[in-house]
């Protein structure tokens, strides 16, 4: 049962594998994004978009969570056990999620997944647009709320970064995300009001 739930919880904290990518796995996760709540947008509207997102956040705590007790360790595969690697090795590195060195491992990108989808899911709501054309959407929607995410999240503008360098276990993984991800959320909305008037 441990094995399979490291195992669940790795392929749900790299985003089914997305989190291995071996440059700039963050945007990556982000990138992985947009097609999810395109299909989300279109097929379920809002009350999906808003069920995928509460989802992902605590889905992704919980792996998070998981995966930060291996911090130092690689991934758990069927190559890899193999190879003559085993759970039982790889629980001799077990930390607390607070004294791990690396409290943020770059495989773990379900943050971004979660950051990403709250301008996604949350700018239909002030501007009245639920579904729009498929232009519109990777345009005015897609395109702004990923670049301005990315922006907020690698910048990490106030409480970003207290989260980030002070809240050192999975809850601090994921809310940094989230704040940058309200932060997007916000640019987008005054840009809206500001053009209104």
């Amino acid at each position: 049962m441990g094995r399979i739930q490291t195992r669940l919880a790795y392929a749900i904290a790299t985003f089914f594998g997305v989190g291995y990518c071996p440059v700039a796995s963050g945007t990556a996760g982000s990138l992985a994004t947009l097609p999810v709540a395109f299909f989300l947008t279109f097929c379920g509207g809002f009350p999906a978009l808003v069920a995928f997102t509460v989802i992902v956040y605590i889905a992704g705590t919980f792996a998070s969570r998981e995966v930060l007790k291996y911090t130092n360790a690689p991934p758990i595969s069927p190559e890899g056990e193999k190879n003559g690697g085993s759970l039982s090795k790889v629980v001799k590195t077990l930390r607390k999620e607070g004294e791990a060195e690396n409290h943020d491992p770059s495989i773990i990108v379900i943050d971004e997944v979660a950051g990403q989808m709250i301008p996604l899911t949350f700018f239909s709501v002030f501007t009245g647009v639920v579904q729009t054309d498929f232009l519109h959407w990777w345009l005015c929607i897609a395109l702004p709320s990923f670049l301005l995410f990315r922006l907020f999240d690698i910048t990490k503008p106030f409480p970003a970064s207290y989260f980030d360098k002070k809240v050192l276990n999975a809850h601090g993984v994921m809310l940094d995300d989230i704040v940058a991800g309200l932060y997007a959320l916000l640019v987008m909305v005054l840009w809206v009001v500001v053009n209104r008037v």
